[in-house]
């Protein structure tokens, strides 16, 4: 009498494979450079037809405003970030008056982001380090952003794709 065994799904969703062989990891791209630059051009152009209207959804009119914004939209909601930065940019406009700011009064303007403190001396910190070193001036190298206070490589692509499309606004 022969007994029929059901086939175990957690090992097939796992990868296991019998008979000792290795299972399949991630797929190298035998692509050459050009043809990746190629395609992603592709993707792209689908993805701008596709969703022609996409945009970043916090407001700035600058690539200093779109730093300190992205900065400040850790751990909170664009919509956020956006109600505070009217006020946050009237009276901070630029990297030297950020770099000056008193504390205690940014704390109390960037207080609804949460994180309020740590993102206080990010901002003081970022102000100084683009007066001392870039002359005020949002660098446009990716490479040059993540090395700021409060900046992390996504907040560095976000400010550099906006700093390259702007590039006399230096703000």
């Amino acid at each position: 009498m022969a007994t029929s065994r059901a086939p175990n799904p957690g090992a097939a969703a796992a990868g296991a494979v019998a008979g000792g062989e290795e299972a399949a990891g991630p797929k190298v791209s035998s692509e050459s450079l050009l043809a990746l630059k190629r395609r992603a051009r592709r993707i792209n152009k689908a993805l701008a037809e596709k969703y022609p209207y996409a945009h970043a959804e916090l407001d700035f009119r600058s690539p200093f405003e779109l730093l300190v914004a992205t900065v400040l939209s850790a751990q909170t909601t664009d919509v956020t970030v956006n109600q505070i930065t009217p006020i946050l940019f009237a009276r901070y406009p630029d990297a030297r008056s950020m770099a000056e700011a008193d504390p205690a009064e940014l704390e109390a303007i960037i207080k609804p982001t949460g994180f309020f403190r740590a993102k206080t001396r990010s901002l003081i910190a970022l102000g100084t380090r683009l007066v001392d070193e870039y002359n005020g001036v949002v660098p446009g190298r990716l490479e040059d952003l993540v090395t700021l206070p409060g900046v992390r490589a996504q907040n560095g692509q976000r400010g550099a794709g906006q700093r390259l499309r702007h590039p006399g606004d230096h703000r």
